[in-house]
């Protein structure tokens, strides 16, 4: 098998609006496209960096919590790639976003930080 690129990552929503309005205003990403799936109750939305589809976000009626703390097994965090991490952290701090302090990666010494989304998904900027 011959994998191209990871293509998007799925997102299940506690609060829909919510969670779309932190993709868009906090993480920037676009919607470029959103359904209503009648049959499921659930709503769908495409999220895109530029014109990299990124991640995909549903709605579906009472989800379960996500188990974060302690680590489950399972997806653990969602990172992006970010130029300035002090720029990025200063964009989070100004939008009332908590986030652990910046940390340097051992094995690269690059720069990073984790917050979560509205759902306590963890999310890393890792300077570029």
């Amino acid at each position: 098998m011959k994998l191209n690129k990871v293509h998007h990552v799925a997102v299940i929503c506690s609060d829909y609006e919510r969670s779309k309005q932190f993709y868009t205003d906090v993480l920037g990403m676009e919607i470029k496209s959103e359904h209503y799936r009648e049959q499921r109750d659930s709503w769908k939305a495409d999220c895109y960096l530029g014109d990299t589809y990124v991640v995909e976000l549903f709605s579906f009626p009472n989800p379960p919590a996500r188990p974060s703390y302690p680590e489950a097994a399972g997806l653990r965090h969602l990172a992006f790639e970010v130029d300035d991490l002090a720029a990025a952290v200063g964009e989070l701090d100004s939008k009332g976003i908590a986030h652990e302090p910046i940390r340097t990666d051992e094995y690269t010494g690059k720069l990073f930080v984790f917050f979560n989304d509205p759902d306590g998904l963890p999310i890393e900027l890792y300077e570029k």
